[in-house]
């Protein structure tokens, strides 16, 4: 009989990291499925459908795409957050920024242009009528 055939299985990368530490130096993009986090100095692109934390050491200029982040050190460039960005209180972010959900501690340097996905103002639906009537009782 035949030998069935082993097939190569994806492991999942939930719970795995990839870390660049401190004292490293990056020229170049970065791409994962997994979670990165940058102790060391990073000049590029990361990309990635995990979390990407910038440690109070990190530094990063270039360009983020991620579903989360959490900022420590410093960012200059383009970063896109698909989900929530959290900035600490060492957090120096410059550049532009795209976010579903900001949290800025106080202390933080955030000096970026923000745009946030998703929030788009709520209109109130009903009718004219409706509106005159309570612009009446106001008065």
């Amino acid at each position: 009989m035949f030998a069935e055939s082993k097939k190569h299985k994806m492991e999942p990368t939930t719970g795995m990291t990839n870390r660049i530490v401190e004292n490293t130096k990056i020229k170049g993009d970065v791409t994962a499925e997994a979670d990165i986090r940058i102790d060391g100095t990073l000049d590029g692109s990361v990309t990635t459908s995990g979390k990407v934390v910038i440690g109070k050491s990190g530094k990063v200029t270039g360009k983020i795409n991620c579903t989360n982040a959490d900022i420590e050190g410093h960012f200059d460039g383009e970063l896109v957050v698909e989900n929530v960005l959290s900035l600490k209180n060492s957090a120096n972010i410059e550049g532009d920024v795209t976010v579903g959900k900001l949290a800025v501690e106080p202390g933080a340097n955030f000096n970026a242009s923000c745009t946030m996905k998703g929030s788009a103002v709520k209109s109130i639906k009903g009718d004219g009528k409706q509106k005159e009537k309570e612009a009446e009782r106001s008065a």
